[in-house]
């Protein structure tokens, strides 16, 4: 005979937990139960107090997690463990016990799942408007005895109708090689049995219709189920919001990881961190003073009209010319980066040979200053790169004109040769920044043969380049 622990708990934020309730089931009626505050350690912000009306005071007293863990697991032991939206409560706990060193392991159920495998068409499969419509009355909603014991009649009334289905939907939810009980809440299974195995972008929805997070995959459907296994906060989050998952195939990874950059930078997706960035702000340049030496310096765009490289902020402007200060031994005071100084600190440490101190010829500094330059600039102005395409017989490529990227296309693989002009009817115009062209620098790296040098177009512009960060 089967038995549930049927779960809720209440947290401070979805990061510890303050209280936790557990309802025994042998599938007729509740045989234990163990609920109990729980002392988080942690502050409970306010607007969880509004919600649960569990505050500070109220949890002082109360055992910490490790004092009830072994009562938590043992009461669980051999059940199957059964919550609204599983994969929150689940996680939650497993985490607690990861903490303590401890592996917490046990098929589970997802009432949100169930019902809306064996409820189809309510309005909501929240645990409050589904109770409602199916006239459960919850007493202490949001506290989580009261939400358990809710769930419990909920679940009673699912495996009734179980009981009447054909197939048994919860054998088929808890076999092994079903990922049904994985899945967000409210991602229907035939969205994600339809996802793509391919190259590509990838995008998360939720039920307002809204992208909430974009990303790039070699295997779109393996990365996106990554996602669902994932326990860190924003993954749990995210994840129980998603409502729908579509998807771009790019047929190879260098497309994949432009598309995914431009669709973040276009859409801006809530859950997205890296590259939400989407104006450069300031520009490296150079001068020669009066003496001939060369100077690197940073400054706003809006003071600069021919930018070596830009960039976000003033911090990463800073950042990145120190690396590159260090790699070839330039000097921090004709970089900008020690001011009112005569002579550099770095010359004592043997970083800097001794331009600031006349030690060193204009020419030998000069030249390395060139070379530092020159370091961020393409081989060449005008190429392409090919991939495979998403096709057996079409290939990818990704333009680039007068050094500044113009977006990536589709052309058939055994076509003739083409010129620049005829890769610019074919592209999907993107836009230039300094995330593609650090994934750009970064791909001719390692790939230096992959460049398809073009000649120029006779109606070239002289557009100027703002190239990719050879340090990230």
């Amino acid at each position: 005979m089967k038995k549930y622990a049927i779960v809720d708990i209440e947290t401070n934020g979805g990061v510890k937990i303050t209280e936790i309730s557990i309802f025994i089931f042998d599938g007729a009626s509740v045989i234990d139960e163990f609920t109990t505050l729980i002392n988080p350690e942690r502050n409970i912000p306010p607007r969880i107090t509004s919600l649960t009306g569990i505050d500070n005071f109220m949890v002082k007293d109360a055992p910490k997690f490790y004092e009830v863990a072994k009562k938590i697991y043992q009461i669980t032991q051999d059940c199957i463990f059964v919550a609204h939206n599983v994969n929150f409560d689940y996680g939650i706990i497993g985490k607690e016990f990861k903490s303590l060193g401890l592996d917490y392991k046990r098929k589970k159920l997802c009432t949100v799942r169930l019902s809306r495998k064996l409820m189809p068409n309510k309005r909501s499969y929240s645990l409050g408007k589904l109770c409602l419509s199916e006239g459960i009355r919850i007493t202490d909603r949001h506290r989580a005895r009261g939400d358990a014991e809710a769930t419990v009649i909920l679940f009673k009334k699912l495996l009734a109708l179980n009981s009447k289905q054909d197939n048994d939907v919860i054998e088929a939810f808890l076999h092994n090689r079903s990922r049904a009980a994985t899945l967000p809440p409210l991602l229907p299974k035939h969205t994600f049995d339809s996802l793509s195995e391919k190259h590509g972008v990838y995008y998360f929805w939720n039920k307002e219709n809204e992208v909430m997070y974009v990303g790039k995959a070699n295997n779109i459907k393996q990365r996106v189920l990554s996602h669902f296994y994932d326990k860190k906060k924003k993954e749990i989050t995210m994840c129980m919001a998603t409502a729908n998952i579509t998807y771009t195939e790019t047929g190879n990874e260098l497309v994949a990881l432009l598309l995914e950059s431009s669709e973040i930078k276009k859409i801006y997706p809530k859950f997205n961190r890296a590259q939400r960035r989407s104006s450069e702000s300031f520009g490296l340049f150079s001068y020669k003073d009066r003496k001939g030496i060369i100077h690197l310096a940073w400054n706003s765009l809006k003071l600069i009209k021919q930018p070596i490289i830009k960039f976000y902020s003033n911090s990463e402007a800073r950042n990145f010319t120190e690396k590159l200060c260090e790699r070839y031994e330039l000097c921090p005071k004709y970089c900008h980066l020690q001011t009112n100084v005569s002579g550099c600190f770095h010359y004592q440490l043997k970083q800097c040979k001794g331009i600031c101190r006349d030690l060193e010829t204009i020419d030998s500094y000069n030249e390395r200053v060139e070379l530092a330059i020159n370091s961020l600039q393409y081989d060449a102005e005008n190429f392409v790169i090919k991939e495979q395409g998403r096709k057996d017989d079409e290939n990818a490529f990704v333009l680039v004109q007068n050094s500044i990227y113009k977006g990536f296309g589709y052309i058939n693989k055994y076509s003739d040769s083409f010129t620049i002009d005829d890769y610019l009817q074919k592209v999907n115009l993107k836009k230039d920044n300094r995330d593609i062209q650090r994934i750009l620098q970064s791909y001719i790296r390692k790939n230096s043969d992959a460049i398809i040098h073009l000649e120029p177009s006779v109606q070239e512009s002289s557009t100027v380049f703002s190239n990719g960060d050879l340090f990230s």
